[in-house]
């Protein structure tokens, strides 16, 4: 809950320092660390996912940034300020749950002004707050309403519209979109940034979709067994994941184990069971050295027949990236089509397609020989 505005803790902090700042926090229950050391600087108006499967310490992170759980160890600075000690009424934040915990007895005005009241702001000032947020989320006509008159979506809304109404500094959502069906929550993943953009507040936010973070978040930190292993925007975790966890845990990937066998500074060789592969650049290895190859399923190419040298993005990688296979498996999805392909090594590979014409000059389906193939440059290699 957010404190009144002469609070110490939300002045700004010094400059080029980041406004929250997480110190080498651990929580240990019993024996068992549900977060281990994690350190986090985030930016000012920056939207930061936490993301990572159920269990791996992301909401125990965000319910001490609340003041809900106390560290045993480590610092939480906002705005210069440590608030570890402080109770969550005295934190310039508030959360939005995922099941919204709105008041069933209440009109939407009312849940949005709760808050104010309890805090004795003065009847004009509720006023203007409250009408502000509708109009912000677009709830103006529903404000006489009860929460179950609402769609999911609007009730989204008016949880959010309460959450901002206090102008906390900092706003923390738990799986924010949980409760909407995968339509709507399509749809308000863009509201929701749009919502939060304008009014400018920091947000820290926990999903264990991977969409969901990607479509939301400035940054992304991958969480697992209460460490955070990689962080960075959406496009550098896609396409340039740090270790096999979050090569796999975002989105689809081809993954093959394998050795290296040639480490140059323009290029890397790396055999596996399935082919050789051309790396179009260098990663500092050694010869033998165990590795992984990540390739995206929307990367790769699939066809009937050995690709041109003229397909190739280079001369040098022609004879490497390809492997032949049998088409085990297909999913029209409308906008793409899935193979799951057998290689002859016995590894399934998944290759998506993109369906840009309405009908494709060649037919591809279950059992046909295939050769799938890919560039160097799309190639990952992951020493972890």
């Amino acid at each position: 809950m957010a404190t009144p505005p002469n609070s110490s803790a939300s002045a700004a902090p010094a400059n080029g320092a980041p406004f929250l700042q997480i110190k080498r926090i651990v929580k240990k229950f019993d024996d068992v660390f549900a977060v281990d050391e994690v350190s986090l600087d985030i930016r000012q108006g920056e939207i930061f996912a936490l993301l990572g499967s159920s269990g791996c310490g992301k909401s125990t992170l965000l319910r001490m940034l609340a003041g809900f759980e106390t560290p045993t160890s480590g610092q939480i600075l906002l705005a210069g300020q440590d608030i570890v000690g402080l109770a969550p009424y005295e934190r310039p934040i508030n959360m939005m749950f995922q099941s919204y915990a709105l008041f069933p007895h209440l009109t939407v005005w009312d849940n949005i002004a709760f808050g104010l009241k309890r805090d004795g702001l003065p009847k004009e000032e509720i006023e203007a707050r409250v009408t502000q947020m509708l109009d912000l989320v677009q709830l103006k006509a529903y404000a006489k309403r009860k929460p179950h008159q609402l769609s999911g979506g609007q009730q989204q809304r008016v949880a959010l519209a309460r959450s901002l109404a206090k102008r906390p500094k900092l706003l923390l959502l738990d799986e924010p979109l949980g409760a909407l069906d995968a339509k709507l929550r399509e749809r308000t993943q863009l509201e929701l940034v749009g919502i939060i953009e304008q009014v400018g507040v920091t947000c820290v936010m926990v999903t264990h979709d991977q969409e969901e973070a990607m479509t939301m978040a400035t940054r992304i930190g991958v969480m697992s067994e209460g460490k955070i292993l990689q962080i960075g925007k959406p496009a550098e975790i896609y396409e340039t994941p740090n270790c096999r966890f979050v090569a796999d845990f975002i989105g689809s990937v081809n993954l093959f184990k394998g050795k290296v066998e040639v480490d140059e500074p323009d290029h890397v060789i790396i055999a596996t069971p399935e082919c050789k592969h051309y790396v179009s650049h260098g990663i500092t290895g050694t010869a033998d050295m165990a590795v992984h190859v990540a390739i995206r399923p929307e990367k790769m190419e699939i066809q009937q027949g050995v690709p041109a040298d003229s397909e190739r993005e280079s001369l040098a990688e022609v004879g490497f990236n390809q492997a032949e296979g049998v088409i085990e498996d297909l999913a029209y999805l409308g906008s793409l089509t899935t193979y799951h392909v057998k290689l002859a090594s016995g590894a399934m590979v998944k290759v998506t397609r993109t369906n840009a014409a309405r009908h494709n000059a060649v037919q591809l389906t279950w059992g046909d020989k295939v050769v799938v193939w890919w560039c160097g440059s799309d190639v990952v290699v992951l020493t972890s």
